[in-house]
């Protein structure tokens, strides 16, 4: 199968493309950076990876987000309606619907993102859907949570930086869930995607198979990497507190920086296993998430 994908310089495309080609596929990478790129019109798929990533500094500007996430998309796309490529798999992300949840994320929940990020993705998305579609071609909306794996860095690396020196966890008291999405399990069902002929077009979520609390987080770090587990349990209401103080003072930890750190943002994913007709994806959170920190430890 011949397979364009775009952003393979980054760590998911980097890692989709070489597990690809070991499934003995031809990957063809397209860089959008060059303003005279040309879509291979007799490929089968294309994965559109490339886009910008959220900000979390806020130092970027909307028309950016727009520009990239939105407006490329929408040209690659338009050159995907003109050809005879049969799927497109677009990647956006959870971010486009919710930036908080109350319950579980599936793909019915109404959509109103709050940032630039979230809005440009939706945007994007909002574009593909209201095309019509040729017997012959697909169209694959993939919304994945956070990702990790080996070789990523990200918020995963500043948590195992904290405990491997042996800092206290002082938001311990906190219970809440986040789902992950291993680089193996994406990998596993992009792969799934593309080889089932059979499978509907459509938004699909993309997580894995259980959701993690923070508290796990750091007793799977701290045994895999042979370091003491030390959850401090400090009453959420002094935390609070502080926070609160932290929102005048301008201290590291505020209101909206605790909520980032404590509050749950689980993604269904039975849609995309449903689809495919699988029980359970083939690595759990939990040895997604060793293996990703071992790849800490050798770095």
């Amino acid at each position: 199968m011949n397979i364009i994908i775009t952003g393979t310089t980054g760590f998911v495309g980097s890692n989709l493309s070489k597990y690809l080609e070991d499934m003995e596929n031809i990957v063809e990478k397209l860089s959008l950076r060059n303003p005279d790129w040309i879509l291979n019109k007799n490929a089968d798929v294309v994965i559109h990876l490339a886009g910008k990533a959220h900000d979390t500094a806020n130092a970027s500007s909307e028309d950016e987000y727009f520009k990239i996430n939105r407006d490329l998309t929408i040209q690659l796309f338009d050159e995907f309606l003109n050809s005879e490529i049969r799927d497109f798999i677009y990647f956006s992300s959870v971010k486009a619907t919710a930036d908080t949840l109350e319950g579980d994320l599936d793909e019915n929940h109404h959509s109103n993102p709050q940032t630039p990020y979230g809005k440009s993705k939706l945007e994007a998305e909002n574009y593909l859907l209201s095309k019509d579609l040729s017997e012959n071609k697909r169209l694959f909306i993939i919304r994945p949570c956070m990702i990790h794996g080996p070789g990523n860095k990200g918020n995963l690396n500043l948590l195992y930086k904290v405990v491997e020196k042996g800092i206290p966890w002082p938001l311990a008291d906190f219970e809440n869930n986040r789902s992950f999405l291993s680089i193996d399990n994406l990998n596993f069902l992009i792969e799934r995607i593309v080889s089932d002929q059979n499978m509907a077009s459509g938004i699909y979520n993309f997580a894995d198979d259980k959701a993690l609390s923070t508290n796990e987080l750091v007793k799977i770090i701290a045994n895999t990497s042979g370091k003491k587990e030390r959850l401090l349990k400090i009453p959420q209401h002094l935390i609070s507190f502080v926070a609160k103080i932290g929102d005048y003072l301008k201290l590291p930890l505020n209101s909206e920086r605790l909520k980032k750190l404590t509050e749950n943002y689980i993604v269904s994913n039975q849609k995309i296993k449903q689809a495919l007709h699988i029980d359970s994806l083939p690595v759990s959170a939990e040895e997604g998430m060793k293996k990703t920190i071992e790849s800490f430890m050798k770095n």
